[in-house]
């Protein structure tokens, strides 16, 4: 009996996500020779982790799962090994930092939310496209901000380039459905880039992307197309 295609999918995108981790360590000391300080070099690589290590093995889902619960388990798989790092305080240093768990939250809310939404919306591109508005709208923000603020900061430019990369991106997805809610899906994009800049306690921006705009997409596929 041959072992799972969708199995060794999730095995082969989890050894891409970690291979992706692992290669952008040298990107740390590379801009600490610039004169980053340590806390920018680590929230740039955090961003492109987000956006290959997440992002990519996120775009595929759709393409290579039939079944969601692959993508849970890959998010639960890395939000238990980034935790992991963190309490036992051996820390990937160039993407994680004392001052918060959000790297495992990122991973622990996109597979949550693919899952939930695949299963609730029977549809698997609108199911990665809150998670996709985290890894790539949020990665977009925090470079914007560290650029230009060199620090972690949440800043209303940052939120406004996230907009305009997340508003087409929910345009152009929610075009696909059947029937097409692609104002909803632009909505949901907006609404994502909004409550970025928010975070309450241990409920970061991560959490409230994903819940914001999953609540968006959800009442569009259940209204109905706006015109």
């Amino acid at each position: 009996m041959g072992i799972d295609s969708q199995l060794l999918w999730l095995i082969g995108l989890g050894i891409f996500a970690f291979v992706a981790v692992m290669a952008i360590k040298p990107f740390h000391a590379y801009l600490m020779s610039k004169g980053c300080e340590n806390m920018v070099a680590v929230y740039y690589n955090r961003k492109i982790a987000h956006m290959v290590a997440g992002g990519v093995p996120l775009i595929l889902c759709p393409i290579v799962f039939t079944n969601p619960i692959y993508p849970l388990l890959g998010g639960l798989l890395g939000a238990a090994g980034l935790a992991a790092a963190h309490m036992t305080n051996k820390r990937l240093w160039w993407i994680q930092t004392e001052q918060n768990m959000n790297d495992a939250t990122f991973a622990f809310m996109l597979g949550i939310s693919v899952f939930i939404l695949w299963h609730y919306l029977d549809d698997a591109w609108l199911a990665i496209l809150p998670a996709l508005f985290m890894a790539y709208g949020d990665g977009v923000t925090g470079i914007i901000r560290n650029k230009m603020f060199a620090k972690r900061t949440k800043s209303a430019w940052g939120n406004l380039g996230m907009a305009i990369l997340c508003i087409p991106l929910g345009y152009i997805i929610g075009d696909t459905t059947d029937p097409a809610i692609p104002l909803w899906g632009a909505l949901s994009g907006a609404v994502a880039s909004f409550v970025e800049r928010y975070e309450f306690g241990p409920i970061d921006d991560n959490v409230l992307i994903v819940i914001a705009s999953s609540i968006v997409v959800a009442a569009g596929v259940h209204l109905g197309p706006l015109l």
